[in-house]
């Protein structure tokens, strides 16, 4: 389990600052693999995991999605069969929080 996984989730709410350029560098380098997407001007932080079948891809859904619920930060989840695409971004600031990039590492212990 990485460091950043182990980080406490702080309260985020509108208004809070999103993570600058220098913070977002050296988080993506605490996240292997996650790749930074903009869309309708939003960056949301991505990753699709490979999974053998839709079964294993369903239960790290069920993983990925009692993490959520317990952090009270809620990612969009594909499920497909063999794959699942997370996307981390929090809504109330429109961009990206250090609270992605900590439930981005959570996700990947979750995968282990």
């Amino acid at each position: 389990m990485s460091e950043l996984s182990q980080e406490k989730c702080g309260p985020c709410k509108s208004g809070a600052p999103q993570v600058s350029a220098e913070e977002m560098q050296q988080l993506m380098s605490m996240v292997k693999d996650w790749n930074v997407e903009e869309r309708e001007g939003i960056l949301q932080l991505e990753k699709r995991y490979k999974f053998r079948n839709f079964r294993q891809a369903l239960e790290f859904t069920n993983r990925v999605g009692e993490l959520a619920e317990a952090a009270g930060h809620h990612p969009a989840l594909l499920t497909e069969w063999g794959k699942v695409t997370v996307t981390w971004w929090t809504h109330s600031i429109r961009g990206l929080h250090r609270n992605d990039f900590i439930m981005a590492a959570r996700t990947d212990s979750a995968a282990e």
